[in-house]
């Protein structure tokens, strides 16, 4: 694990860690802040723009991508190769929200939108646009929960945290 991250450009984000078995693909257009945590063996595609907002954890066995070609490869066959704009390539950015959480062998696929605070459960296929404190799960990923209701639970019996937590949470503070 590598504690401390530079980006391109140089600014150096010194509470990021980035394993050193993840892959980050098109480094340049990966907008990234601090307090992230991205464990093993992951694959990041940036290629479209991927943006990991502060505080996210990425686990491990996890693949972001900004393009996807699966449909295109079966239209053209072997002339693929030989096409440079494609008919079924699909491309688009990746947003995930502050302090988000993207649990092991999920997948994400171009073009989400993944709100802050929220939860992505194990193996789960997201793709489209959901709203802040999310909890999703499934093949395709659906809303299940709120990640504001888990968390009341834990602010009614530790009110020290309530505002740290609203520090980031508020809907005020963060617009």
């Amino acid at each position: 694990m590598l504690y401390g991250y530079k980006i391109p450009g140089g600014k150096y984000l010194p509470h990021t860690r980035v394993s050193n078995s993840t892959f980050i693909g098109c480094r340049k257009k990966l907008k990234i802040a601090d307090h992230v945590f991205i464990g093993h063996f992951n694959f990041l595609d940036s290629c479209n723009g991927l943006s990991i907002g502060e505080g996210c954890q990425i686990t491990n066995y996890i693949s972001i991508l900004t393009h996807s070609s699966h449909i295109a490869i079966r239209l053209y066959g072997k002339s693929y190769i030989e096409n440079k704009e494609h008919v079924g390539y699909e491309k688009g950015s990746v947003e995930i929200g502050n302090y988000s959480f993207i649990g092991p062998h999920s997948v994400v696929a171009p073009g989400t939108i993944i709100g802050k605070g929220s939860l992505v459960t194990a193996y789960s296929y997201v793709k489209g646009s959901f709203p802040d404190f999310s909890i999703l799960s499934g093949n395709p990923a659906k809303v299940v929960g709120s990640t504001r209701d888990h968390d009341q639970r834990y602010l009614r019996d530790h009110p020290e945290l309530e505002e740290v937590y609203n520090s980031w949470a508020s809907d005020i503070q963060n617009r």
